[in-house]
């Protein structure tokens, strides 16, 4: 989670917290204090799957419990599956997203999903279990067009961040042309994934900027058409 706030720069921020990590939740009183703009999305990342192995209804319930008192909170992630590391047992991963989706659909809120090198089980898993009525955002997509298809397909948008500025992302630049203008949504990932010209250097939400130039000279379009596109959907989104 990044507490490093540019409030010079006007952007809407979705901050994803851990359920799990007590230092973490504890610090997004940091956050709400210095900028007010702020929402919040709460869950277990597949990462930290594995202490649910032996009742995955747990993580759901951990969630909700942290969702209470929060009326920032707009979402519940990041959630999924990530079968590149594999921190936790894929069968874990999955019934813990099994469990996380159910909580979305009962109590009518959103999902941001964590997808890395698991594409079909995350889109089996979202079609079983209806994730559809709730939608929700593939977080920083790094798939290509047809993964995007499928993805909006199933309701969701999609949220590109600083990787469509590197040159070599040529799936991702096709990404940012195809996806319509009104399911798409920029983020930074702070502290990761800074954007040209800041690679290599910790990421802040500032940086946010970077991305909407990117896909603006993609789409032959303005900065400002961009943004004003993706804060409206953020605030669909996310302020309902």
């Amino acid at each position: 989670m990044d507490l490093t706030v540019r409030q010079e720069v006007s952007v809407g921020a979705l901050v994803i917290v851990g359920a799990d990590d007590e230092q973490e939740y504890a610090r997004t009183h940091a956050v709400m204090g210095a900028w007010p703009g702020v929402r919040l999305s709460i869950g277990v990342h597949p990462h930290a799957a594995g202490p649910f192995a032996d009742e995955p209804g747990r993580a759901a319930r951990l969630v909700e419990e942290r969702l209470q008192g929060r009326d920032t909170a707009r979402a519940i992630g990041e959630i999924g599956l990530d079968y590149h590391y594999d921190f936790s047992p894929r069968d874990v991963q999955q019934a813990v997203f099994r469990e996380q989706i159910a909580l979305a659909r009962r109590i009518r809120l959103p999902i941001v999903i964590h997808t890395r090198e698991a594409e079909e089980d995350t889109f089996r898993i979202l079609a079983e279990e209806s994730a559809g009525e709730v939608g929700g955002v593939f977080h920083c997509f790094t798939g290509d067009c047809a993964m995007a298809r499928r993805a909006l397909d199933a309701g969701f948008h999609l949220s590109l961040a600083g990787i469509v500025t590197f040159p070599r992302a040529a799936e991702l630049h096709e990404v940012a042309k195809m996806v319509p203008l009104d399911r798409l949504l920029i983020e930074t990932d702070s502290p990761f994934l800074a954007p040209v010209p800041h690679r290599g250097t910790r990421n802040e939400p500032a940086h946010v900027v970077r991305v909407a130039e990117a896909i603006a000279r993609l789409r032959d379009t303005t900065v400002e058409a961009v943004g004003q596109a993706t804060r409206e959907n953020f605030d669909r989104l996310f302020n309902p």
